[in-house]
């Protein structure tokens, strides 16, 4: 067989095919100032519960314990029983809602000028005050 490629001849190192492994999209750096998102009305049910239970239960320092007794608790609850932790959460939501109205109306008026200010110096404002007030003498002091 002259001319004829053997299967071991056609096929070099480098000639595999290969998947390309696409590159992450680069996530966006978290806002620290955006509002965080209310709890649910199962989450309100258990911050009341986790206290009761820790009073009944002195002793348990397991988390899942106490996650799977409030689970087990809310789904024996009636809708009534619900109501007051729902109507809780509701209300949470409408404050939410209020208050990431306005930290986009903040964005959309264009403030990005705070967020350099904050990767720039890590120092909190009192203390970026003093230290326009000093000479500068104090700085080469606490860097030691």
């Amino acid at each position: 067989m002259k001319g004829a490629k053997s299967k071991s001849e056609s096929k070099k190192p480098g000639s595999r095919l290969s998947v390309k492994k696409r590159e992450a999209p680069a996530k966006k750096a978290k806002d620290p100032n955006k509002p965080k998102r209310p709890a649910s009305a199962f989450f309100v049910f258990m911050e009341d519960f986790r206290k009761q239970y820790k009073e009944k239960h002195p002793n348990n320092k397991s988390v899942s314990v106490v996650g799977k007794a409030g689970g087990e608790k809310w789904k024996s609850m009636s809708e009534a029983e619900k109501a007051p932790f729902v109507a809780k959460a509701e209300k949470r939501k409408s404050e939410y809602d209020k208050t990431l109205q306005a930290y986009n109306k903040k964005l959309a008026e264009g403030k990005p000028d705070e967020e350099e200010e904050e990767d720039e110096s890590d120092k909190s404002k009192s203390e970026v005050h003093d230290d326009d007030d000093d000479s500068g003498d104090d700085e080469e002091e606490d860097d030691e």
